[in-house]
């Protein structure tokens, strides 16, 4: 079969003194056959193992405790850790997958995340647990980015959609498999490792990634001499993200003490210190770790205001539903996990439904998702309202199942049209900057609603008593349905907003 490509004939109208990108103007991929397939096929396997990842550690935090006789600090550094350093870097990730090429960052990010899983997975104490989930954070925030950007770039047409609409999918079924397989790996207890075969399990999966990236991503090479990386740009982001994350990841369990105050404060003039040196540096013809030019685009700006709301709460949700069935019903992790599957399986199979409403109703499929959303939400919230003690799994999978509609038609399509207009030549920080949106709503999600839920209960979440986990689960769920609506109730910069900036409108800035 033949595939078909679409070159772009729109250039820079002079020539463009901005960053290094790759050698040619991208070719995009419109059907699906041969390396094109391939390629997505790899990708999607990078976007598995660091989704899966992310959730496959929490059900193994006990079994990790009585191996290595760690400290519940200790474990919880190992989970808030990989979280840090993964928000802290995305952005520059992106950034390096611009400079250098997506497939060199894609590579290395690829293997310094295999070698830290083995290494993770032959940990002899807690403090090398540690600093192993640290590397594995690097190398997922090095590859990451570059995902989004590979999409954005070697598709077009209805092929990008498939290939969003995939990306989507992929999400959902590894956001449950890291729960399901996590406690499944442990229950099975392979070769007596235990808790270690959670990290091992990447090796072969990292490895299989690599021999493939190396064989079907494209090698793309820096056409622009001395254009490095804003090195002063990077401190300032990871500044301002450093100061507002660990209150967010730590604060809670620390019991707010002041300094998380003035860290939350003084995240804000850092980052208008970031947003003013990037315009500097962007007005004297330099290259910004992020264009300021994006952002003069309602559609990319609107998008990361969405992915910020909707993912807080998305993340919310399954912070205080994976409490309320662990700590209010007893459930076991693997059980926990299982509970979590109708919403995978819908979310799965609405984002591959995507493309096709996208065809007929446009940006409309986003205001139908976050739609059923919130209605999911409202119903999940009934169901715990009238069930009260009585709440069981099978009680909550309808509403869970609907829920999972909701999101599948909500993430791939506001990924898709955040970066569309984005030029190729900063596809990867504009990638970036959308996964940092979504990783800081994630925690802002958790932060928040874990304080409702925590006040709710009383303070003490891991002893109270079921009936009182289930009462704040309803309460917190009041706080669901507002951030379903909220990220409804922003959908309107999407339909009103202008065509997003092209190459050429970037680059005369």
């Amino acid at each position: 079969m033949s595939v078909s490509v679409e070159t772009p004939t729109r250039r820079p109208a002079r020539p463009v003194p901005a960053p290094p990108s790759d050698s040619a103007p991208p070719v995009g991929v419109e059907r699906f056959s041969g390396r094109g397939l391939w390629t997505l096929v790899v990708v999607l396997a990078g976007t598995f193992m660091a989704i899966m990842d992310s959730f496959v550690v929490n059900v193994a935090v006990p079994s990790i405790r009585e191996d290595l006789r760690a400290s519940f600090a200790q474990v919880e550094l190992s989970i808030s850790g990989y979280v840090l350093v993964y928000g802290l870097l995305l952005v520059t990730g992106g950034r390096l997958g611009d400079l250098f090429g997506a497939r060199r960052l894609f590579l290395a990010g690829t293997a310094v995340f295999t070698l830290a899983s083995l290494a993770a997975g032959l940990a002899p104490d807690p403090v090398s647990l540690v600093v192993f989930r640290v590397a594995q954070a690097v190398g997922a925030a090095l590859f990451y980015p570059q995902v989004l950007a590979v999409l954005q770039t070697a598709f077009t047409g209805a092929a990008r959609a498939r290939a969003y609409a995939a990306f989507g999918a992929t999400i959902g079924l590894a956001s449950v498999a890291g729960q399901v397989l996590g406690g499944l790996l442990i229950h099975l207890d392979l070769f007596g490792l235990g808790w270690r075969t959670v990290f091992l399990v990447n090796v072969p999966v990292g490895l299989l990634t690599l021999l493939g990236a190396r064989r079907t991503l494209s090698p793309t090479r820096a056409t622009t001499a001395g254009r490095g990386l804003d090195v002063t740009g990077v401190g300032l982001l990871s500044g301002a993200l450093l100061l507002l994350s660990v209150p967010l990841v730590v604060g809670q369990q620390a019991g707010w003490p002041t300094w998380t105050w003035i860290s939350l404060a003084a995240s804000v003039p850092t980052l208008v210190a970031f947003l003013v040196w990037e315009r500097r540096l962007a007005a004297r013809g330099g290259s910004p770790l992020v264009d300021p030019a994006l952002f003069r685009s309602r559609v990319f700006a609107g998008g990361n205001a969405i992915a910020l709301t909707f993912f807080a709460g998305n993340a919310g949700l399954f912070f205080v539903l994976t409490l309320q069935l662990q700590n209010g019903m007893g459930y076991s992790p693997l059980a926990a996990g299982l509970t979590f599957a109708p919403l995978a399986v819908t979310f799965s199979v609405a984002s591959l439904l995507a493309p096709r409403l996208q065809a007929r109703l446009g940006r409309h499929t986003l205001t139908l998702g976050y739609a059923v959303n919130a209605l999911g939400t409202l119903a999940l919230l009934g169901t715990a309202w009238a069930a009260g003690d009585g709440l069981t799994g099978w009680l909550l999978m309808p509403a869970l199942a609907v829920i999972g509609l909701g999101e599948g038609l909500g993430v791939s399509p506001l990924i898709s049209t955040a970066l569309s207009g984005v030029p190729a030549r900063v596809a990867g920080a504009a990638a970036g900057v959308v996964e940092t949106a979504g990783q800081v709503g994630m925690s802002l999600g958790v932060t928040v609603l874990g304080l409702v839920f925590s006040a709710a209960v009383g303070g003490a979440q891991h002893t109270a008593e079921p009936a009182a986990v289930s009462q704040a689960f309803t309460i917190t769920l009041v706080g669901n349905l507002v951030l379903a609506l909220a990220a409804l109730a922003l959908l309107p910069l999407f339909r009103a907003a202008p065509t997003a900036p092209t190459a050429s409108t970037v680059d005369r800035n």
